[in-house]
């Protein structure tokens, strides 16, 4: 096991007067983490933004890994992902939406409700921490 799957290391940078960050893993290119206006300018991915990536990357990595390991033809892949915020403060997710589309000649329904269900109870860490806490949908469609 490498030492990256043990800890991890990220970094954030303030770059201007407002809220605009320089995010940083070694190794990785820099990402802009700004907030919206008035107290931001919108320069960069919001927090939340980029929780909605991290657990649509994390799934993704999980089902692509077990689909080709499975022996199954990936045409094209995507999640969309879509966070409701409570209007309450902490206004984070109240809820979280994935669409899951795979163009592939040979997944079947069957492949795709299995591998989801292990991948959001086993194997995407993001989905783990985020589970209990925010009530989360799974749907995919598969085009031939």
């Amino acid at each position: 096991m490498s030492d990256k799957s043990k800890e991890l290391f990220a970094s954030i940078k303030l770059v201007n007067d407002r809220l605009n960050f320089e995010g940083l893993v070694e190794g990785n290119k820099p990402v802009s983490i700004d907030y919206t206006p008035p107290l931001g300018d919108n320069l960069g991915y919001t927090s939340l933004e980029l929780l909605l990536m991290s657990i649509s990357s994390c799934l993704g990595t999980a089902l692509l890994t077990f689909l080709r390991k499975m022996g199954k033809t990936i045409g094209s892949f995507e999640i969309e992902s879509h966070g409701i915020r409570r209007q309450e403060h902490p206004t984070g997710f109240s809820k979280i939406n994935l669409h899951i589309t795979v163009a592939s000649p040979d997944v079947t329904d069957l492949d795709m409700k299995k591998i989801i269900q292990l991948s959001e109870e086993t194997y995407c860490p993001v989905f783990a921490m985020v589970k209990g806490n925010v009530d989360t949908e799974t749907t995919f469609e598969l085009k031939r």
